[in-house]
């Protein structure tokens, strides 16, 4: 056998094998695919600020924080009925002629400050139940919004009591003033600084046959009670011989939005 040191024949040396030019661009692309990961979870938990975005802690929170101011009104609203009447009485003691004594009573009853007694109506709004269908034939299925007290709703009652001559109108356990605004957030009522869940108690005090005209004259209501027909809205109204109606002990300063 030949020697292949002397044979004067180069050695063949094998080729190199030659690279996947598929397995180069997957190596590719999953590195790509990491590092766009990477830069996700870096913007978010920059974007989060250390909170888990999935969890409803903020949105707990709120509604802590506006059960708390809603308490902290409750208390101040107390003690401004406390002072009000410690004020009455300082001033009964100081005493004021006749006829300025007449002006201030009917200045007060207007304002809504004192309480209002007499016959009158009580209005009762309440959500559907959650599991409510279409009770009539042709009525489509409902939707969530269906089934809820809006604020228009209460809004449009309490404006035909107004209209029916009321001589005073409290919605749940206030008193409404001038200044009153009745607002909805979700499915809750805020009303001067508080809040409330259906059922909604709406009363006022007046002739009664007036009341409930102005109530049935209603468009607004009108629409509600075909609501109320169809998906099960409550509704109630009941006469009442004999409301009392406490007076406001809220503020009465006027505040508007301002921009900056």
């Amino acid at each position: 056998m030949p020697n292949s040191e002397n044979s004067g024949e180069p050695d063949q040396q094998p080729a190199p094998a030659r690279r996947n030019p598929t397995r180069i661009v997957g190596r590719a692309l999953t590195c790509g695919v990491f590092s766009l990961a990477g830069v996700l979870f870096y913007v978010s938990a920059h974007a989060a600020h250390g909170i888990d975005l999935r969890t409803d802690n903020s949105l707990l929170r709120l509604g802590d924080l506006i059960q708390q101011r809603s308490d902290q009104n409750r208390q101040t609203q107390g003690d401004n009925a406390d002072l009000q009447q410690r004020a009455d009485a300082l001033a009964r003691q100081q005493g004021r002629s006749p006829a300025d004594s007449d002006l201030l009573a009917a200045l007060r009853g207007q304002t809504g400050l004192d309480p209002v007694q007499g016959p009158g109506l009580t209005v009762t709004l309440n959500d559907a139940p959650p599991d409510a269908t279409a009770r009539m034939p042709g009525v489509p299925e409902p939707g969530v919004n269906d089934l809820v007290i809006h604020q228009q709703d209460i809004q449009a009652v309490v404006n035909a009591l107004w209209r029916g001559g009321a001589a005073g109108v409290q919605v749940m356990d206030q008193r409404l003033i001038a200044t009153s605004a009745v607002r909805c957030v979700g499915n809750t009522l805020l009303l001067q600084g508080r809040v409330y869940s259906p059922p909604y108690v709406i009363r006022a005090v007046g002739r009664t046959a007036d009341l409930k005209a102005a109530l049935d004259g209603d468009s607004s209501i009108h629409n509600y009670l075909q609501y109320v027909a169809a998906y099960g809205l409550g509704w109630k109204v009941q006469e009442g011989g004999d409301l009392t109606l406490p007076g406001y002990t809220g503020s009465t300063d006027l505040h508007a939005a301002t921009g900056q």
